[in-house]
């Protein structure tokens, strides 16, 4: 499974996980998240997913994104990760990935964001 269909099942992770939706019931963000060279629009309203949309959408409004090497998040998607692979901010140190626009939701959800965009370790790892 490539690293785009894995965080396109984020949806269906995210409903099962409700500690994460609990956590964070105070956030409403758009945000896009890059798996390689593929763009996702995320649209959080308190804490659930209320849109994932998959691909270019232009002129669409975003408060910040968070850019990644497939390679990047599927090291960071390992069952468990290898060191300088494990968080967001180590990938950002490898140069494999990056964050741009307005951070102040990401950073006053940090522990929400991190688990979020981790969601993909849950699934089985490709042999």
């Amino acid at each position: 499974m490539s690293p785009a269909e894995r965080f396109a099942r984020l949806p269906n992770l995210l409903a099962a996980d409700p500690d994460l939706r609990r956590r964070g019931r105070w956030l409403n963000a758009d945000c896009r998240i890059d798996i390689g060279a593929e763009p996702f629009f995320l649209t959080l309203r308190e804490g659930t997913l209320a849109d994932l949309a998959r691909g270019q959408h232009l002129l669409r409004s975003v408060a910040f994104s968070v850019s990644g090497t497939e390679e990047a998040w599927l090291r960071h998607w390992q069952e468990i990760p290898d060191p300088g692979w494990h968080d967001l901010f180590a990938l950002t140190k490898r140069g494999v990935a990056s964050f741009d626009g307005d951070l102040r939701p990401l950073l006053q959800n940090l522990q929400y964001f991190k688990d979020l965009l981790a969601l993909p370790r849950r699934l089985p790892e490709a042999t």
